[in-house]
This record gives structure tokens, C-alpha cells and sequence, in this order.
């Protein structure tokens, strides 16, 4: 079992940036792929971008494509969500989850991820 805990969200002007972190603890990060998702005020959690356990895949949402960037160091057990030209429709709450998975793949269905950290808000503002 995997604990998340995320950290750098804030309140940033329209076409700042911000980096997103997940530190995973209590299991070896590298069995899992990684997801981060979002959740704006009365919409539904949404995905965001993925990575694999070995960095070599990566999925992004259309909407995100060119501005944001997944990554991750797992010597650090933690995953990266580097976000650019930061628009007022990326505010919401932005999670990252963990999937204990064989493959090198990752999953863009919230539902395979089997671990989520609490979330950290991130607001941009005109």
C-alpha cells in the first residue's frame, strides 16, 4: 500500500507556472504507474496526465497537451506535474493516484488507480 501526499499548488496569474508534487511512501514507487487528475467546482474528476513505472510512457488530456509535463524520479518516490501558460479553466483541485500495475503502460480511467493522495488546489486567475 502507497500513501500520496501532494504539495505546490497555489494561486497563480493567468500564464504562470506551477509544479505539482507527489510523494509516495510506504511501498516502492516504481510498481506503480502514476496519474494526476483534477476536480474543478461542480464538475466531475477528470484526468489529466499519466506516466508508467518506467518514465517511457506518457498520456496527457487534449486540453493540457504542450503546457503541462509528467514526470517522475523514483530514486525520489515522487512524481512531478509541471504546468505552463496556466489558463483559468486549469483551476481546480489536482490529485495524484498511484496504480499497482505489471505493465509499463498507464492507465487514463481514474479507476484503476487504487491510491490517492488528498489533493492540492491550484487557482489561476485572470
Amino acid at each position: 500500500q502507497v500513501q500520496l501526499v501532494e504539495s505546490g499548488g497555489g494561486l497563480v496569474q493567468a500564464g504562470g507556472s506551477l509544479r505539482l508534487s507527489c510523494a509516495a511512501s510506504g511501498d516502492t514507487a516504481s510498481d506503480y504507474a502514476m496519474g494526476w487528475f483534477r476536480q474543478a467546482p461542480g464538475a466531475e474528476r477528470e484526468f489529466v496526465a499519466a506516466i508508467g513505472r518506467s518514465s517511457a510512457v506518457t498520456f496527457y488530456t487534449d486540453s493540457v497537451k504542450g503546457r503541462f509535463t509528467i514526470s517522475r524520479d523514483n530514486a525520489e518516490n515522487t512524481a512531478y506535474l509541471q504546468m505552463t501558460r496556466l489558463k483559468p479553466d486549469d483551476t481546480a483541485v489536482y490529485y495524484c493516484a498511484a496504480d499497482y500495475t505489471l505493465s509499463f503502460s498507464a492507465s487514463t480511467t481514474q479507476y484503476d488507480y487504487d491510491f490517492w493522495g488528498q489533493g492540492t488546489q491550484v487557482t489561476v486567475s485572470l
